[in-house]
C-alpha cells in the first residue's frame, strides 16, 4: 500500500513539474513577446515580472526534486532520518524564496492590471503568495515535528 501511494505522489509531482514547465517554455515567452499591450512605456513592467516567474521556477523545481527525495527516503525507510529533515528544510527555503519574489513583484502586478484593467492578476499574485507561505510554513512545522521524533527515537535506541 504504501509504495502504491508514493507511486501516486511521485506521479503527481512528475504532472505538476511537467505542467510548469510547459508553461515556461511555452506561455512566458508569448507574455514577453506581448510587452505593453496598450502602453510601450509599461514594457519594463512585464519583462520584470516574467524575469521573476523565471526566477521563481527555480526554487519551484528544487523543492518538486527534494520532494521526490522525501518520496524516496520513505520508500527506503528512511523518513525518519536528518537526510528528510534536510530535504523539508530545503522545501521551507524554496517556498519561502517564491513568496518572497512574488511579492516583491507585487508592485509591478498591480501595475499591469490597471494597464489591461484586469483586477484578477493581482488575486492570481495572492494566491501563488499565499499558497507558497502555507506550503513554507507547513514544511517549517513538519521538519520540527520529524526533528523531535528522531531525537525520541534515538532516545529510545539508547535506553534498549
Amino acid at each position: 500500500m504504501k509504495q502504491g501511494s508514493t507511486l501516486f505522489l511521485k506521479a503527481a509531482v512528475f504532472l505538476i513539474g511537467a505542467l510548469v514547465l510547459a508553461l515556461c517554455i511555452f506561455l512566458l515567452p508569448k507574455v514577453f513577446s506581448f510587452g505593453g499591450g496598450s502602453e510601450p512605456e509599461l514594457v519594463f513592467v512585464y519583462y520584470f515580472m516574467v524575469i521573476i516567474m523565471y526566477l521563481a521556477s527555480i526554487p519551484f523545481f528544487t523543492a518538486l526534486y527534494q520532494a521526490l527525495k522525501l518520496l524516496r527516503y520513505i520508500d527506503r525507510n528512511e523518513a525518519f532520518s536528518a537526510l528528510s529533515v534536510r530535504s523539508l528544510q530545503v522545501i521551507k527555503y524554496c517556498a519561502f524564496t517564491i513568496s518572497g519574489l512574488y511579492t516583491a513583484g507585487l508592485p509591478f502586478l498591480y501595475l499591469i492590471a490597471q494597464d489591461d484593467d484586469a483586477p484578477g492578476i493581482i488575486v492570481i499574485g495572492l494566491v501563488i503568495i499565499f499558497a507558497s507561505t502555507v506550503i513554507g510554513v507547513f514544511a517549517a512545522v513538519l521538519q520540527i515535528l520529524l526533528k523531535n521524533a528522531i531525537e525520541i527515537k534515538s532516545e529510545n535506541d539508547l535506553t534498549v
